[in-house]
């Protein structure tokens, strides 16, 4: 079931589709689908507590150009937030529902996809298992490439630390240990992290405070804590893509470590902007990002 806590506020001012599929019910937003071009589909992080607020910044500058959409990954947001196993496979699948039902909408087109943070890899997985979905990616703060170590583990493993989920998960005290974790003032201090400044985005903070009192919100967050949602054969992935790859990042807060790039620097269809910002460079610095995205979705659709 769709969640349909009133403490809950959807995550973007915009229509809402429920689709329930491989992945369970998730609630999918969308806006301006008579509009001509290629679709985006844009997925939020994991954390303890995200929805597609995340991506708020994109999807209403792309709402009056062309078709957009966003979906609320399972377990986060109003999507169904069911005691159940979160692992990449499912939110994959979620990626996948979305997909393909915006191509039902859109036949004729194929979808520019964009992931943030842990959402990149989920994206990066959905286009290498359904390429003929795709026509480009873009990769906003990507996971799997920071420091020396390099993840081309068996096909869907995952990193997850078994200590941490006996710790964590299904434990007498889950909920509570998730509700001391996102307090306002928790919630606030790591998103300062994110973005290596004191100043956030303050309606993502007050969205993130209240989407994390959801009933089973803690459910995928801390599988998330327990890494479960991190793939251990990520860069086998990103490796294998061929469709355009545009990657971005920040040089603030906790996400910095990018030397795993250089596995893909070399490669033709990858691309790479660096912004001076924290992780989410659209909030802070609107123009440049959407100059460069567009600049990126120009050269897809000349096909260079």
């Amino acid at each position: 079931m769709i969640s349909s806590s009133k403490r809950v506020p959807p995550s973007l001012p915009a229509p809402t589709l429920e689709l329930d599929r491989r992945a369970g019910p998730i609630m999918v937003y969308g806006a301006g689908e008579s509009l001509p071009g290629p679709p985006v589909l844009l997925v939020h992080s994991l954390n303890a507590a995200a929805s597609a607020y995340e991506v708020r910044p994109v999807f209403l500058h792309l709402q009056d150009q062309r078709p957009v959409y966003a979906p609320d990954l399972p377990g986060f947001g109003l999507s169904s937030r069911a005691h159940r196993p979160y692992t990449p496979r499912l939110l994959t699948d979620a990626v996948l529902d979305a997909s393909e039902e915006i191509r039902r909408r859109h036949p004729e087109q194929r979808i520019d996809l964009l992931g943030l943070s842990l959402g990149s890899e989920l994206v990066a997985r959905a286009a290498l298992e359904a390429p003929a979905l795709y026509r480009s990616l873009a990769l906003v703060s990507p996971t799997g490439f920071n420091g020396k170590k390099r993840f081309y583990g068996p096909p869907g493993s995952t990193r997850e630390v078994a200590l941490a989920r006996w710790l964590l998960v299904d434990r007498p005290y889950s909920g509570a240990l998730f509700r001391l974790l996102t307090r306002p003032k928790v919630v606030r201090y790591f998103l300062q992290r994110t973005y290596g400044a004191q100043q956030i985005d303050e309606g993502l903070w007050a969205h993130a405070v209240a989407t994390a009192r959801a009933e089973g919100a803690h459910y995928a967050p801390l599988a998330f804590l327990s890494a479960t949602l991190f793939s251990a054969d990520i860069n086998s992935v990103y490796e294998a893509l061929t469709l355009p790859v545009w990657m971005s990042h920040g040089v603030r807060g906790d996400f910095v470590d990018y030397r795993g790039q250089a596995t893909v620097a070399q490669r033709p269809n990858w691309s790479f902007t660096t912004f001076s910002t924290g992780a989410m460079p659209y909030f802070e610095v609107p123009e440049a990002f959407f100059t460069a995205a567009e600049a990126f979705w120009a050269k897809v659709s000349a096909g260079a």
